[in-house]
């Protein structure tokens, strides 16, 4: 089986979407799939995964994201391949799994983080100026809304009413394939010494709540609400919470905030690190009061971990949640109020534990490994559908 896989980033850095998309592909190459990766990352081949570096400069990013699907297009022409698999967009891919949903549902996720009607308008107005972000849309809708789509995979089932809702998609043309997350393999000597260094390095008690924050896009990902929610905390007169903010930001802006709301006591911002599972080792609770998020990466890996979750109906990986039996989910991401009552109860050592042990039980339903699988699968029903018309 030799496959084409599409992804214009691969870096971690960036974001789960990243993340996950490296991580499956190591995984189809552990399982003995002949790889040929288009991307414009540095990625170093192994003996099963050929890299093809493609570049693609030019002024503009729009231009360097169409330069990168021509010339991609261009190299398929010359080669034979069982299954073209995209995860960027790419008009001619046998399969598209876009592992950050739609771009259509992510603009409008954007507007909704802007409660003003007129700012939503004005940005609405600006969106029109956006040439990377129409183009994108145009290209999106060229793929998905024509005649003869691509089988379509959908991370959750967010994602697959996504596809549903802004480009009318046929049902036998969506396969739902959930995200998956590599296991936390820690032993349980590493994880108590993941929570002694980091608790020590940041000043906590052992009594201390530790909620964690992790986010790349603050805004996105309801970093603001869980500071109002922290700071309603304190004017309540709860004690012993803790809070880390693990990604990237604008540090400055965000501590003026913290500063404003009387928490810059209560709550630090790491930064990035790659040192995740050991802050998830460490902490008592997560909260992801989010947007938007096609499926969390990081919600499914501290239920995995055994952390109480929170985080909102707009997260896919609100659906491996019962709430209140395995972690909790908001409405609404302003619910802050909601919010703030939820992590109040969470001070309670035993129903942290209650959740945490139900929680850890969707580790099987989640995993990279069992997503590979069922990825394999899917490819080999296209090739046989397609070598037996």
């Amino acid at each position: 089986m030799r496959i084409a896989l599409i992804a214009e980033w691969l870096d971690p850095w960036r974001g789960g979407a990243e993340t996950s998309t490296l991580q499956f592909i190591h995984r189809l190459v552990d399982h003995g799939i002949n790889l040929r990766v288009f991307t414009r990352s540095r990625l170093s081949p192994t003996p099963r995964m050929d890299v093809h570096m493609v570049s693609s400069a030019s002024l503009s990013r729009t231009r360097r994201t169409m330069t990168f699907a021509h010339r991609v297009r261009q190299t398929l022409r010359s080669e034979s391949f069982d299954l073209v698999h995209a995860v960027s967009p790419f008009c001619g891919a046998d399969l598209y799994q876009p592992r950050g949903g739609t771009l259509a549902e992510t603009v409008e996720r954007n507007l909704a983080l802007l409660r003003n009607g007129s700012a939503r308008s004005m940005k609405k107005w600006l969106n029109r100026l956006n040439l990377k972000q129409r183009h994108l849309l145009r290209y999106e809708r060229r793929m998905l809304g024509g005649a003869h789509p691509p089988i379509v995979v959908a991370i959750s089932g967010y994602v697959a009413r996504q596809f549903r809702h802004h480009y009318r998609m046929p049902a036998d043309r969506i396969r739902l394939v959930f995200n998956g997350v590599e296991p936390d393999r820690a032993t349980e000597l590493t994880r108590e010494a993941d929570r002694r260094s980091i608790r020590a390095e940041y000043g906590l008690s052992g009594d201390d709540c530790l909620v964690l924050v992790m986010a790349h896009n603050f805004r996105l990902k309801g970093v603001a609400r869980w500071m109002e929610a922290l700071s309603l905390l304190r004017w309540r007169g709860v004690r012993n919470i803790r809070s880390l903010v693990i990604g990237k930001g604008d540090s400055r802006v965000w501590h003026q905030r913290a500063a404003r709301l009387g928490i810059d006591d209560l709550l630090t911002f790491v930064g990035p690190t790659d040192r995740v599972a050991a802050f998830r080792h460490a902490g008592d609770v997560l909260v992801h009061p989010t947007y938007y998020d096609p499926c969390s990466r990081v919600v499914l890996e501290g239920m995995c971990s055994g952390l109480p979750c929170i985080t909102t109906r707009w997260d896919g990986a609100a659906e491996m949640i019962e709430d209140g039996k395995n972690g909790y989910v908001l409405s609404d991401p302003w619910c802050v109020e909601t919010l703030a009552g939820l992590v109040e109860q969470l001070r309670a050592e035993s129903l942290r534990s209650r959740i945490g042990s139900e929680a850890v039980k969707i580790a099987n339903r989640v995993s990279m490994s069992r997503h590979t699988e069922s990825m394999i699968r899917l490819y080999q029903s296209m090739i046989h559908t397609a070598v037996s018309r």
